[in-house]
């Protein structure tokens, strides 16, 4: 008798591979955060800007983002006219601003880093949670319908009206869309 080498190839790396169902699921975990992530940076611009007006409260910041804004053009920019002259300080000091409040949002951002990432990762399974439930629910859904529907074929009239009542209270009970989801798109 020969015995042959046993070739095992199941693992319980294999058992943990995601199904191809998967697919079906467009809630992710860095798309839950990208916009965590956006929405902290829009409020870090709020905070930088509020910062900012607060600092300018006083004359000094004023004064010290006009003589660099003077500084920047006069390197820059040293034979224009006078009316071009003051309008490109205008603009420094509108470029000196923004990136004060962007470095300022920017820093804002990187310090809600942990948060965001917590979040994100909720969020991300909760609402993937919800979502395959939704897509197991219109699979389920769409399996009944189709028995139904199979039935309908070769019924008479009594299973007939029987199934029409059986598919109306499936209309009544339909799977509801999870709240998050926007159909508009």
């Amino acid at each position: 008798m020969r015995v042959g080498a046993i070739n095992n190839s199941y693992s319980f790396a294999q058992q943990n591979i995601p199904s191809k169902n998967k697919d079906s699921n467009p809630i992710s975990k860095s798309g839950e955060k990208a916009k965590l992530v956006k929405a902290t940076f829009v409020a870090g611009l709020g905070v930088g800007a509020k910062l900012l007006f607060e600092l300018m409260d006083g004359d000094f910041v004023v004064d010290k983002l006009g003589d660099s804004a003077d500084k920047i053009v006069e390197k820059q920019h040293r034979n224009v006219s006078r009316n071009k002259k003051s309008l490109l300080k205008l603009g420094a000091a509108a470029g000196l601003v923004m990136a004060f409040i962007g470095a300022f949002a920017m820093l804002y951002t990187i310090f809600k880093a942990p948060k965001i990432n917590y979040e994100g990762n909720i969020n991300a399974f909760k609402k993937g949670k919800d979502v395959d439930v939704y897509v197991k629910g219109n699979s389920a859904e769409k399996e009944i319908y189709t028995q139904m529907n199979e039935k309908a074929k070769q019924a008479d009239k009594e299973e007939k009206a029987k199934l029409k009542e059986q598919y109306m209270q499936m209309q009544m009970a339909k799977n509801r869309v999870p709240d998050f989801i926007d159909l508009k798109r």
